[in-house]
């Protein structure tokens, strides 16, 4: 089986490396050990019988190392690359312990009371509010946001955005008719008499114009009489003109009940009415409607207010002194502080947290888990296996060790009741 290269392991796996072949070689060092021990008891045994001690604990502990180093093996590889049954058991079932672990954690740990007990006990709301309402963590996440928004907002397509737009304008401002709405509103509107600042303010800026342009009536009437009136008299009818004019501004002006009010009053009803009920009135307004809302206006306004929009947000996303950078953070800031100090709050929101994790954990749990079964599928067998190794395998190398140990401390024992027994 190949192993993965030195230089391709991440720094973790890398020290784990170091470690593994540190104590194989410690491993491999103690029945070394113990063999060098047999030959030398075995050698000079019959010189010194004591030494059928240390040679049945030296057997002992060679066979317990052995056992154990093929024990351990197994688990990754076929020993000695024979391909003894039950052995490389784990490249041999990987798909089963990933289906295995992928059922233990659906079964153990996405189980919602498991959730909502671990919730429970957490302080969510209080710690994010202790840690939200720094400033400078404040800070932080509005940059954060502000650069997710920015990628999100540079991701958008400029021509589906403005498609969506043109289509909303047409779906839910354009194809609607116009006049119900509008006579019905602008019926609200005179029956409150709402109305009656704007003609206020037409006839101020009426009376506004009429002082500032008087020469604007040089010639209004006196160029439509007949030549052989005398210019004198052409000059007071313009000035006539021009004086009846502001005279009447000005009645309209002081007047709240004056005439000219009132027919503007019964002029704006009747065109209410005709908007809620009369078909011409209707038609009329609908043709104007799309007249000026036709489909490649309607277009460009979609492209011009999207074009505007991005730039605007993307320039205020951008500048961290922008008054939308601010007050993102100011808010965050506040809503810190609301969830630090805010018991009830806190309440709600943890609340809040633990229905939401337990309704996710329920309904996709096994979909959750099956992330860990598909995987392990992916993985190959022999990096699978050298990547578990490389995490177990430092501590199963003390298998190895402790089986030295045991072996020899058992071969002693049974190599001394044997003999008190056949004494």
């Amino acid at each position: 089986m190949a192993r993965l290269p030195y230089g391709s392991l991440s720094v973790a796996d890398q020290q784990r490396y170091r470690g593994l072949r540190t104590m194989k070689a410690v491993a491999l060092g103690a029945l070394v050990f113990m063999a060098i021990v047999f030959v030398f008891a075995f050698l000079f045994e019959d010189d010194v019988p004591a030494l059928g001690y240390v040679r049945a604990a030296a057997e002992g502990g060679m066979v317990g190392a052995l056992a154990d180093w093929f024990a351990v093996t197994a688990l990754f590889r076929h020993p000695l690359g024979i391909r003894i049954p039950h052995t490389a058991i784990i490249p041999r079932r990987k798909d089963e312990i990933g289906r295995t672990l992928g059922e233990f954690v659906e079964t153990n740990f996405l189980e919602s009371s498991v959730v909502r007990q671990k919730l429970d006990s957490t302080a969510i709301a209080r710690t994010a509010g202790e840690w939200l309402q720094d400033p400078e963590h404040a800070e932080t996440v509005s940059a954060e946001a502000s650069t997710m928004a920015s990628g999100i907002l540079t991701a958008l397509s400029d021509d589906e955005v403005q498609d969506l737009i043109s289509d909303l304008a047409h779906e839910h401002l354009l194809s609607p008719s116009w006049g119900p709405s509008l006579g019905g509103w602008l019926a609200r509107v005179v029956d409150a008499d709402a109305h009656r600042g704007a003609v206020d303010l037409g006839v101020d800026s009426i009376a506004r114009w009429l002082d500032a342009n008087r020469e604007a009536f040089d010639g209004l009437v006196s160029r439509r009489l007949p030549s052989w009136v005398p210019s004198v008299a052409m000059r007071l009818v313009d000035d006539t003109v021009y004086h009846e004019a502001s005279k009447f501004v000005a009645a309209v002006q002081r007047d709240a009940d004056h005439p000219a009010r009132r027919a503007l009053d019964q002029y704006l009803e009747r065109l209410a009415d005709n908007l809620q009920h009369d078909a011409d009135t209707i038609d009329r307004l609908e043709g104007a409607k799309s007249a000026v809302f036709d489909s490649p206006r309607v277009r460009a306004l979609a492209a011009d207010a999207w074009n505007t929009a991005k730039a605007g947000l993307l320039r205020a996303l951008d500048d961290p002194q922008s008054g939308l950078r601010r007050r993102i953070t100011a808010a965050l800031g506040d809503l810190g502080a609301r969830l630090a100090t805010d018991t009830a709050l806190q309440q709600r929101v943890d609340a809040r947290i633990a229905d939401a994790a337990v309704f996710l954990v329920d309904r996709y749990r096994h979909d959750i888990a099956s992330i860990i079964t598909d995987t392990v599928e992916r993985w190959d067998a022999d990096e699978t296996s050298q990547k578990i190794e490389l995490m177990v395998g430092r501590d199963l190398q003390y298998i190895r060790l402790n089986g030295t140990v045991v072996g020899a401390l058992a071969g002693l024992v049974i190599y001394t009741v044997a003999h008190a027994l056949l004494r």
